[in-house]
């Protein structure tokens, strides 16, 4: 992972995005694209609409500039945030900067193409007019994304303990092998975690098995455990219970139809636990 798509909007959560991705550059040396999309419906609300009615055809169309030009001031301002959180981060090999108008969702693409890793905050600017709720445009980017995401939190901490949610699937096994190669999270202190029903406790302890011995050839010392219950819930409760700084598992499951469910497994543990996650598909 040493090419990264960063995604900003300018809130809370971006800022703590790039201090996550300062964290990251320390560990491994990256080339960041930072990409900053300015919402295309922000110019098409009814309000806005509502004014070529009130104020003219001429004086809505100055109206809509000036909010264009405030528009790119506020992009420019972002990126320089963001520019200004890189800067002195000694792995940062090279830093590039976008503005694009439209959606997130859309534009991304074309800048994953040559990312390894996609990194966005789970809220946005409206996190404060819905707190309990997930940013639709991270879930939807998330979906959407065929390079591995790394979700942050509200807050930063350094990250020195690390939990795999594993369940023996493909995109868990990236993220296995990706603990082996990478050292990303090397030296820290990693648990893996598999939560099984009592009908299939054999299967998953030969996963978690699997996964310990992998883990023990390539030099680390993992913590690994077998759980009973709601997935959703026992990792949760385990991030908590741990002190667990960062959660790793795959994400929304392997079906087209399981991927557009709401209250999926995935959905369930971004919102629940209150760190970052790194999603492998």
């Amino acid at each position: 992972m040493k090419r990264v798509l960063l995604c900003t909007d300018g809130s809370a959560y971006s800022q703590v995005c790039c201090q996550y991705a300062a964290w990251l550059a320390g560990r491994v040396p990256c080339e960041f694209e930072v990409l900053y999309v300015t919402d295309l419906r922000q110019f098409e609300v009814p309000v806005i609409a509502d004014l070529s009615g009130s104020l003219g055809v001429q004086p809505y169309q100055a109206v809509l500039s000036k909010l264009q030009e405030l528009e790119a001031e506020k992009a420019r301002l972002v990126l320089k945030d963001a520019e200004r959180l890189l800067a002195d981060v000694p792995g940062v090999a090279t830093a590039r900067f976008a503005h694009r108008t439209g959606f997130l969702v859309d534009c991304f693409h074309e800048y994953e193409q040559t990312a390894d890793l996609v990194m966005l905050g789970k809220r946005g600017e409206n996190a404060n007019f819905a707190t309990g709720h997930l940013g639709s445009t991270m879930e939807r980017v998330v979906r959407a994304s065929h390079q591995p995401c790394f979700v942050t939190s509200r807050s930063f901490q350094p990250i020195e303990r690390v939990l795999l949610a594993y369940d023996g699937g493909r995109s868990c096994r990236k993220a296995l092998q990706y603990l082996v190669e990478s050292p990303a999270f090397r030296g820290v202190e990693l648990h893996v975690v598999i939560v099984a029903a009592r009908a299939g406790e054999e299967a998953a302890l030969a996963s978690l098995r699997e996964a310990e011995t992998t883990l023990v050839a390539a030099g680390q010392q993992p913590i690994c455990q077998m759980l009973h219950g709601v997935v959703e819930d026992e990792i949760a409760a385990y991030v908590a219970a741990r002190g667990i700084n960062c959660l790793i598992m795959g994400a929304y499951g392997h079906s087209r139809i399981r991927q557009f469910v709401i209250g999926s497994t995935t959905t369930a543990m971004i919102r629940q636990c209150r760190v970052p996650v790194l999603l492998f598909r």
